[in-house]
């Protein structure tokens, strides 16, 4: 199940009216814009509040002749600007580890929600803070960096906060809950809204000014609530399935290296007595091979297996031979150019010379020791790597599956192939049963990525 997707669905039902019924007998949302207004006036003629550089005192509700969508008749389409008391920046002051104000910055907001424990002070001048004091309600948004336009509703504050200057506060008048004018900003009318506002070269950014330009469709007050309320409910459920999917993804993950670790202790499938003993076989492939070792965790091995050194049945090559030469890639070019790390094919080149294609075999990063088994041709990205190939007499997927799970992890700028890793410990199969556990764990394996497609 793909949660983002029944998340936005469920969230664009709601903004057009979709979600919850319509009562009749609700206040219209335009008599409730008007009611801000009123409001609006007042404070800007007390002097709590300026006067928008784009509104005139006579302005009115925009009226929208092209809507982007349509909306119940009871609802209204309106501005940030027309909705808000205040659009304001944040201060910038530095971050300390004693102050009077808890300093809200971009990076203390994780997942829509913020450990205010690890959130650090500020010595902020407390004349000016009244105007950058947070409050319940209030409504952050990430105005450049990686988050842009995410927004963060503040809600259960306990002490004295403002907030950094890459964030931006909006403030909106009782008429409007926070909660509702929170959830459309996760919409993806609103996404849309900012990636056609976003401004910036290689640093995407949205301003005040972008922000209270936004339209954005206004039901009903006690609608909001019926809203906000269903929203709750539906998001909470999404919630637990997601939470469900990430614990079971861990356990598929966890079940694979169970069953590989089960692979090569001898203990996933029945050993056959009229096996030829994988002894004869190392001695055939390599006479002066040592077939035991001193390793703890191979002790109980079953009848018919052995133990023998990586570097007695896998042969290296160095890559560079094969780097590719250019990083121009395209995918639509035929050859993939591999590294051994989790991003595998990191694209696809056009280049005809230099294609490693005596595969099956097995790439091996030499500084994090992550490794793949290949089986096609391909070129490298760098020469950080070694190319393994197996003897004939051993299953090049057995040992791929014993490589998958046994890492070296120490010094990355150590190469590790012929120091260390070639004279690891390897427990050897009779070749009839390398078959055997080779057919299980692809099997095995097949069934839990068609569980984990499916979430």
């Amino acid at each position: 199940m793909d949660t983002k997707i029944l998340r936005q669905k469920i969230l664009d039902l709601a903004i057009r009216g979709k979600l919850v019924p319509q009562d009749p007998n609700d206040e219209p949302a335009s008599i409730l814009l008007e009611r801000i207004k009123a409001e609006k006036e007042r404070l800007i003629k007390e002097g709590k509040i300026k006067r928008s550089k784009k509104s005139a005192k006579t302005s009115d509700t925009p009226h929208y002749e092209n809507v982007p969508f349509e909306i119940p008749s009871l609802w209204e389409w309106t501005t940030i600007n027309d909705i808000s008391k205040s659009i304001l920046y944040g201060v910038s002051e530095s971050a300390k580890t004693n102050g009077k104000y808890r300093l809200l910055r971009i990076t203390d907001i994780q997942n829509n929600s913020v450990q205010w424990d690890s959130v650090p002070y500020t010595d902020f001048d407390e004349n000016k803070a009244k105007s950058y004091l947070l409050s319940d309600g209030d409504i952050l948004f990430a105005r450049t960096g990686a988050t842009v336009g995410k927004s963060y509703l503040v809600q259960g504050l306990t002490e004295g906060a403002i907030y950094a200057s890459y964030l931006i506060r909006v403030q909106t008048y009782d008429a409007v809950l926070p909660q509702y004018l929170k959830f459309y900003f996760e919409s993806g009318y609103y996404w849309e809204q900012i990636e056609q506002g976003s401004v910036g070269v290689g640093q995407p950014n949205v301003n005040g000014t972008i922000l209270g330009n936004l339209h954005v469709p206004i039901p009903p007050l006690h609608e909001q609530f019926r809203i906000v309320s269903e929203l709750s409910k539906w998001m909470g459920i999404i919630d637990i399935i997601e939470n469900s999917q990430t614990d079971l993804q861990a356990l598929i993950k966890q079940t694979k290296s169970k069953i590989l670790d089960l692979a090569i202790h001898g203990k996933l499938v029945p050993q056959d007595p009229n096996d030829e003993p994988a002894s004869e076989l190392i001695k055939h492939i390599n006479p002066k091979a040592e077939i035991t070792c001193d390793n703890g965790h191979y002790t109980q091995l079953p009848v018919g297996w052995c133990k023998c050194l990586l570097e007695d049945i896998v042969k290296y090559e160095q890559p560079q031979a094969y780097i590719v030469n250019s990083t121009d890639y395209n995918d639509s070019y035929l050859t993939p150019v591999l590294t051994a790390g989790k991003s595998f094919i990191i694209g696809y080149t056009n280049e005809t010379e230099g294609i490693y294609q005596n595969t099956p075999c097995i790439i091996f990063d030499d500084f994090t020791t992550d490794s793949k088994l290949v089986d096609f041709p391909f070129k490298v990205k760098s020469s950080a790597m070694k190319i393994l190939k197996v003897t004939d007499d051993i299953e090049i997927e057995y040992v791929a599956m014993f490589m998958s799970i046994k890492r070296l992890i120490g010094d990355t700028h150590k190469r590790y192939w012929i120091s260390e890793y070639s004279k690891l410990c390897i427990p050897i199969p009779p070749k009839e049963e390398q078959k055997r556990i080779i057919n299980i764990v692809k099997m095995a394996f097949k069934k839990l990525d068609a569980i984990m497609e499916n979430l």
